[in-house]
C-alpha cells in the first residue's frame, strides 16, 4: 500500500511522463503472452504440434521457405491486432496527461499499435521493435516502407495464409516492418526517426519532475527496462514506477508494483481521487 500510495504522489506532482511498455500492457486487453515456449504454445496450438517456438516463428527465414506459412503467423496477429481493443489503462494514463496538459512520449516494444488505437499521438511514440501495421520488402528490394492494409485470411488448423502480400516495386513477397529474431533485412529507418525525437524530447525536459511508468515489461528481452532505468539514473528528477507482475525489483528510490498493468493503474487512480 505504501507503493502504490507513493505511486500515486509521483503521478500527482508529474510534470512530464514517459511511458515505456512491453507485452504485458497488452495482457489486459486478452492478447496472448508468449513468455516460454509454454505460453506461445497455448496462444498457438498448431505450433506446439509443430514443436515450434516463438522465435523460430517470428522469423524472416519462414517468409523465405515458406511465404504462406510466415505470413500464417503474421496475418493471424495482425487480424488479431486490429480487433482488439486496448483496456480502460490506456484510458487513464492519457486521463492524468491530458489533466495536467504535461509532455509525453511512448517507448514500448510491442508492434501492435495499441497506443495508436487508445489515441497516443504517433509523433509521440518509439516502438522500438517496429510495428506490425507497415510492411516492406523481405529482400529488401528498396528502403520504401508502406502501411498495412492486407487482407489476410489464415488457417487456423494449419496456420497458413490464404494470401501472400507482395512488394508493389518488385512484386517479391513483402514481410511486417518488425524486428524479429535472426533478422537481416529490417528496415529500422521509421524506428531510428522515433528514436531521434525521443532523444530531443527528454533533452527538452531539462530538470522537470518525471514519472517514468513502466507497465508488463520483462527481463527475457530487457530493452524496455534498460530504458527506463537509463531516465530513471540519468534524469536528475525522474522516477521509475515498474508494473510488472512478475519481475518488479528495481532499486530504491524507484518503485516495483507486484501486479498487472491495469490492475497498478487503476489503483494509483483510486488515490489520485
Amino acid at each position: 500500500m505504501d507503493a502504490i500510495k507513493r505511486a500515486a504522489e509521483l503521478v500527482a506532482q508529474a510534470e512530464v511522463f514517459v511511458i515505456t511498455a512491453g507485452a504485458g500492457m497488452g495482457v489486459d486487453s486478452g492478447l496472448p503472452d508468449f513468455r516460454g515456449n509454454l505460453g506461445f504454445w497455448q496462444a498457438y496450438p498448431p505450433y506446439a504440434r509443430l514443436g515450434l517456438s516463438f522465435a523460430e516463428c517470428a522469423n524472416p527465414e519462414q517468409f523465405v521457405r515458406d511465404p504462406a506459412f510466415g505470413w500464417g503467423f503474421y496475418g493471424h496477429r495482425t487480424n488479431l491486432y486490429r480487433t482488439t481493443v486496448p483496456h480502460y489503462g490506456f484510458t487513464l494514463i492519457r486521463h492524468w496527461i491530458e489533466e495536467r496538459q504535461a509532455p509525453h512520449f511512448v517507448v514500448t516494444s510491442n508492434v501492435d499499435g495499441q497506443f495508436q488505437k487508445a489515441g497516443f499521438d504517433d509523433e509521440q511514440l518509439l516502438e522500438v521493435h517496429g510495428s506490425i501495421h507497415w510492411l516492406q520488402c523481405l529482400r529488401p528490394c528498396c528502403d520504401t516502407i508502406w502501411p498495412n492494409r492486407e487482407q489476410v485470411t489464415v488457417d487456423e488448423v494449419t496456420m497458413r495464409a490464404g494470401h501472400i502480400p507482395r512488394c508493389p516495386r518488385c512484386g517479391g513477397v513483402s514481410r511486417p516492418n518488425i524486428l524479429m529474431f535472426g533478422d537481416w533485412s529490417w528496415l529500422p529507418e521509421r524506428t531510428h526517426t522515433q528514436e531521434a525525437r525521443f532523444r530531443l524530447f527528454l533533452e527538452e525536459q531539462g530538470n522537470k519532475k518525471i514519472a517514468v511508468i513502466e507497465l508488463g515489461a520483462g527481463t527475457a528481452i530487457p530493452t524496455i527496462r534498460a530504458t527506463s532505468e537509463r531516465i530513471g539514473w540519468n534524469h536528475p528528477d525522474a522516477t521509475v514506477i515498474r508494473i510488472n507482475t512478475r519481475e518488479p525489483e528495481i532499486k530504491a528510490p524507484h518503485l516495483g508494483l507486484a501486479c498487472g498493468a491495469l490492475e497498478g493503474l487503476q489503483r494509483i487512480e483510486a488515490l489520485l481521487g
